[in-house]
């Protein structure tokens, strides 16, 4: 496929590695070619590169299976998930989780993209529900509307939240700022 057509979620081969396709740019400057400036995820070993790609180079497209699974627990190391069809269970280490592993709560439905029968990648809902467990509480009185205070989640997450926010309370997070969105 051409450099052009590249997506977001797409995944390509190149140099014999596999890589997700976070974020593409076409750029048009104003002197010489076009390119394509691509943010591309190592599936392998989860590392983050840029490339720029002429507008006629051509990269090899690779198939990704995408199932729906269910996070189950937390084993100490890895992160145990079971496919909702075939009830299978596999695990997925800390290097293939990455940040997203803060917005894994047990029971969270995602979907999972398999390469050869192997889990590579994770895709988040947009915004996960999640356990306020510590919070300084509200200041009485307190009128500004842009007014936050530091919040931390039961997986560990650190936000930022309204004053009306305490202890114990379900809230709602961006998956992909990590930003208190809504009271769930």
């Amino acid at each position: 496929m051409k450099a052009n057509d590249l997506k977001p979620g797409m995944a390509v081969t190149m140099d014999g590695q596999l890589f997700a396709v976070i974020k593409t740019d076409h750029v048009k400057p104003g002197k010489g070619p076009a390119y394509v400036q691509a943010k591309l995820k190592n599936l392998m070993t989860g590392s983050h590169v840029e490339k720029r790609l002429g507008s006629s180079d051509t990269v090899d497209g690779a198939t990704l299976d995408r199932r729906e699974c269910e996070y189950l627990y937390d084993d100490g190391t890895d992160s145990v998930f079971m496919d909702s069809e075939t009830f299978d269970q596999f695990q997925l280490d800390e290097d293939t989780l990455g940040e997203n592993k803060l917005y894994l709560v047990p029971n969270l439905k995602i979907n999972i993209q398999f390469h050869d029968n192997n889990p590579v990648n994770i895709e988040l809902p947009g915004s996960v529900e999640m356990k306020v467990v510590e919070t300084p509480p509200g200041i009485k009185g307190a009128t500004v509307t842009n007014q936050l205070k530091e919040a931390t989640l039961e997986t560990g997450l650190k936000t930022r939240v309204p004053p009306f926010i305490e202890e114990g309370e379900i809230i709602k997070v961006s998956t992909t700022t990590g930003e208190y969105q809504s009271r769930a």
